[in-house]
């Protein structure tokens, strides 16, 4: 299978649970996907000149670890967004909380898991905890779209 057979970022939104999915295929094996997403490495892909970039990352990848991550948008406004590591299987799952203070402070909780499949790595990214919160829930499901796309693109044909 080659990259261009690779699935690009696809996302759903149920507002009704309060929960989104989204999935992206990768030419690049699990253990380097769980990699980028899950060490400083994510200053490299995480964000656009046109949107914003995250510009520091730093974490403790351990189940009750915590994480932060930093960054800049494209009007000069800083941004934080942090959390803490539920759970750690390398190179198959994360499970760690998002809180972000332009999303109210609210806590959600990200599952990201990585299946070897031929050619590469499915990622699923599975955002739980938005409860009646329709609006940030849709948001959410477009910017995974645009991040697993950039992670895509980052990782390319790696091996």
């Amino acid at each position: 299978m080659t990259d261009s057979n690779l699935k690009s970022a696809r996302a759903v939104a149920d507002v009704t649970s309060g929960m989104l999915l989204a999935c992206v295929e990768i030419a690049a094996p699990p253990e380097r996907v769980f990699r980028a997403l899950a060490s400083s490495e994510i200053t490299k892909w995480w964000g656009s000149a046109d949107l914003y970039r995250t510009t520091k990352w730093t974490g403790d990848v351990r189940v009750g670890g915590t994480w932060i991550a930093e960054g800049v948008g494209s009007d000069g406004s800083s941004f934080s967004v942090s959390g803490e590591f539920l759970n750690i299987d390398p190179p198959h799952e994360i499970v760690q909380t998002w809180r972000a203070a332009w999303d109210g402070n609210h806590v959600t909780t990200i599952t990201y898991r990585l299946e070897g499949i031929e050619g590469g790595t499915r990622v699923t990214v599975r955002h739980d905890g938005f409860a009646d919160r329709v609006e940030s829930c849709r948001g959410h499901s477009e910017g995974w779209e645009r991040v697993l796309n950039w992670l895509r693109g980052y990782l390319g044909g790696a091996k």
